[in-house]
């Protein structure tokens, strides 16, 4: 039988009206968007459901309504048909669906931690003069090569070969992008986000984090979290705890994470949550692993029938 990892988008993967149709066609998913409402003491459906683009694209709701989502779709996939899971992951934001769905930590705290999250990244960003930028083209190397000659300039998600995203001070960043044209770069293209996330400009917000998450309880799972802070597998929820406030501040290393996946026999993934952007990713990092979508109710019934239909396949 095969074995599935499942992965959980970030940020960016907003979109107007998300999780609508899951929760008014799932009762599993309508419980996520009622926990997530009465846990964070807002309209979180409300946001997901209504909210204008420029209020999704804010963090202090981005974080919270993509994550809602995320489990929204996963309650609702679990709902129809057994997975057989073999590891998690999640790109930034996403991890924290990712050790929900290894069973390491439950609902409610996967939502206060990252409301938390959010506040604290929100703070930070409107603190400093962050930005960040995607450049197309070179290779995470010649990026780092860059990035180590210029100030307050770092990278920030090693996303795909051909498409790493830096991060740091936005004059800085704005300044460097022809230093990365001239080494070769397709493009660099400055990224609609508020702040230098996933770079030291986040040190604070990610400190503060580490003392609010101390109050926290996490579980030990059987399913392993690929985390994103070094692309590792784990199983221990001490180590979850340590390593969240590191991701706020530290590179997300999503290639070498879907790497050692693939290096474990996983060719089959499932992307949970809103948008396409973790399958176009696989693509690149690897054009013969198989992903799966699950964004709204569609794409689940399409997913749980191609899946159960394999199932038949393998037992004839």
């Amino acid at each position: 039988m095969k074995k599935f990892a499942l992965i959980f988008p970030g940020q960016g993967a907003q979109a107007q009206g998300m999780g609508k149709d899951l929760y008014e066609n799932s009762p599993a998913a309508r419980k996520v968007f009622e926990t997530a409402d009465e846990v964070l003491g807002r309209s979180i459906s409300d946001i997901c459901f209504n909210g204008t683009e420029e209020e999704l694209k804010k963090t202090i709701n981005s974080q919270p309504c993509i994550l809602t989502v995320s489990l929204a779709a996963y309650e609702a996939l679990k709902e129809k048909i057994n997975i057989d899971t073999a590891c998690t992951a999640g790109h930034s934001l996403g991890e924290y669906a990712a050790i929900y769905a290894s069973g390491g930590a439950d609902l409610k705290t996967i939502l206060k931690l990252i409301q938390k999250r959010a506040e604290l990244m929100n703070e930070a960003a409107e603190k400093t003069t962050g930005a960040m930028a995607a450049v197309l083209g070179l290779n995470d190397e010649t990026v780092i090569s860059i990035t180590e000659q210029l100030n307050n300039v770092y990278v920030a998600n090693f996303n795909c070969p051909g498409q790493v995203v830096i991060t740091g001070d936005r004059d800085e960043i704005n300044n460097s992008m022809d230093k990365f044209k001239q080494a070769g770069a397709k493009r660099v293209i400055p990224l609609a986000v508020s702040g230098a996330f996933h770079s030291p400009l986040m040190n604070e917000a990610g400190n503060t984090f580490a003392d609010f998450i101390k109050d926290f309880t996490f579980n030990n799972t059987n399913i392993p979290v690929y985390t994103n802070v070094d692309a590792n597998a784990e199983t221990q929820g001490d180590v979850f705890k340590n390593k969240l406030p590191q991701q706020i501040y530290s590179s997300v290393m999503w290639t070498n994470t879907i790497n050692n996946i693939i290096n474990k026999g996983i060719t089959d993934f499932i992307e949970i949550g809103p948008g396409k952007v973790l399958a176009g990713l696989n693509k690149k990092i690897n054009a013969d692993i198989t992903t799966y979508n699950i964004y709204d109710w569609d794409s689940l019934q399409n997913v749980i029938n191609d899946l159960s239909n394999n199932k038949e396949k393998e037992l004839v």
